[in-house]
């Protein structure tokens, strides 16, 4: 497998630290507040690269944390008159539904929280400080920026141009203008942990390094987050991690591309800003995670509702041949897999060596899924209840395998009730005798109990709407 590494700045082979194992370390949220749209695609994304190193049997180490400490939220809670643990307890929970319905959040996944490592972050700080990379004024420590080896390697940017190209916190007690924040002095109305140089809180930068290192190990294999994550953020976390372990912090840095709303930059003020909980007023969020997946990662997005319609129909291409597979296999009388059959399913080996590519060429989802409209068109074409049971479940399985690494198609089709199967019964005599006003009234019943019915050569079928 190929990734581009942005620490590099081209593609690499893929080697793992251990054979068989990856760790994965992602950005998550700041829990404040519900996540939007593009805090949702390096979400997906590298869920899905999770579950693609599944798909090729490797053992998944996967990070996705919550900074639950934070200037936002600390102005949130004294908005509200409640404690911070109380905003981070609520938008966590909200966090859950919206992964939920991204199909994100299950067991593999870990979610620290910060301030369940405090302790952990306190023994980092202290080996900055005893290595003389950090310092402390009046309460707060810093990390001294030119005790980093190769600072800016990340984000290709030397000291000078980000001391003239970047916005720094005016602070007399900094020895450098870019020296960064370890532990911040505690102030009236935020919460505070002790520590040896004084009560405080943690920094942002510091919280990702001492995670990654408690639950991945020094030296992790694969880091990711969205590409304006690259500086200060990733910089700052590669700095420190290295001064303090001595070693190199991540082997491979993946950004994902920004999303636009309507070819125009997201944003409050543009009232272009959208929540994934907004969305889901609207669409169901398997279709959001599959449009995220239509773009190669690393190439902008545009989001609109317009591309977001035309990925409900693709959607629904899918879920058709799913659904046309699973009717085939009730009705189909033949039980054993034919030599024809089986030279057909072998010819689906192309389909899955063209995902399998595509998704080994830096994570080309865009093409993979093309790959799996391909395996569709097969089946839409050469399928139906006269092949044998073996040969259509073969099939579905092989249709699931695939659209499970994506993480879409995983709803249900269900049982109909006898009310609704005794319906399209009547429906289809009342067409057999030409009664159309009848069938009319039925299809229109149908679709308010959410059930549309679709007439075809080889019978009438049925979704969900």
């Amino acid at each position: 497998m190929k990734l581009y590494n942005t620490l590099t700045r081209k593609k690499e082979d893929f080697i793992p630290i251990k054979d068989g194992q990856v760790s994965i370390y992602n950005c998550g949220p700041t829990v404040y507040n519900f996540i939007h749209v593009g805090n949702a695609r390096p979400l997906v994304v590298f869920d899905t690269l999770r579950r693609y190193f599944l798909y090729k049997g490797l053992d998944v180490k996967f990070v996705v944390n919550f900074t639950d400490i934070d200037d936002k939220m600390i102005n949130k809670a004294n908005d509200e008159g409640v404690t911070v643990s109380d905003i981070a307890q609520r938008y966590i929970a909200e966090f859950k539904k919206d992964a939920g319905g991204l199909h994100l959040y299950d067991y593999e996944t870990m979610n620290p929280r910060a301030t369940h490592l405090i302790d952990e972050m306190i023994d980092f700080i202290s080996v900055l400080i005893d290595k003389g990379a950090a310092y402390v004024v009046d309460g707060d420590v810093y990390f001294d920026i030119t005790h980093a080896k190769d600072y800016g390697k990340l984000s290709k940017k030397n000291l000078e141009d980000l001391i003239s190209g970047h916005r720094v916190d005016v602070n007399d007690n900094k020895k450098n203008p870019q020296d960064f924040a370890l532990w911040k002095n505690k102030k009236e109305k935020e919460p505070f942990w002790k520590a040896p140089w004084g009560e405080g809180r943690p920094g942002w930068h510091i919280e990702c390094s001492v995670m990654a290192k408690t639950l991945l190990g020094d030296t992790i294999d694969i880091h990711t987050g969205g590409e304006d994550l690259q500086f200060p953020h990733h910089e700052n976390e590669i700095a420190q991690s290295e001064t303090c372990n001595d070693v190199a912090f991540a082997n491979y840095w993946l950004h994902n591309g920004m999303i636009t709303v309507d070819n125009e930059k997201m944003s409050k003020s543009k009232g272009n800003f959208f929540t994934v909980r907004e969305i889901s007023e609207e669409y169901d969020l398997e279709i959001l995670r599959f449009f995220l997946l239509t773009t190669q990662y690393r190439s902008p997005i545009n989001f609109s509702r317009e591309v977001m319609d035309q990925t409900k129909n693709s959607r629904e291409r899918l879920y058709n041949a799913k659904f046309k597979l699973e009717d085939a296999i009730k009705k189909s009388t033949l039980d054993n897999i034919t030599s024809d059959e089986e030279s057909l399913f072998k010819s689906f080996d192309a389909h899955i060596k063209k995902f399998e590519t595509s998704m080994e060429d830096d994570l080309n989802t865009a093409d993979a899924i093309t790959a799996i409209f391909d395996l569709v068109k097969d089946i839409n074409l050469n399928l139906d209840e006269n092949n044998s049971k073996e040969m259509l479940n073969k099939t579905l399985e092989l249709l699931k395998k695939l659209t499970r690494v994506l993480g879409i198609m995983e709803e249900e089709q269900g049982e109909l009730s006898q009310e609704v199967e005794k319906l399209i019964d009547e429906r289809n005599a009342a067409r057999k005798n030409k009664d159309f006003a009848r069938a009319d009234e039925i299809r229109d019943e149908l679709k308010e109990m959410g059930i549309e019915i679709k007439d075809t050569r080889s019978g009438t079928t049925w979704k969900r709407i």
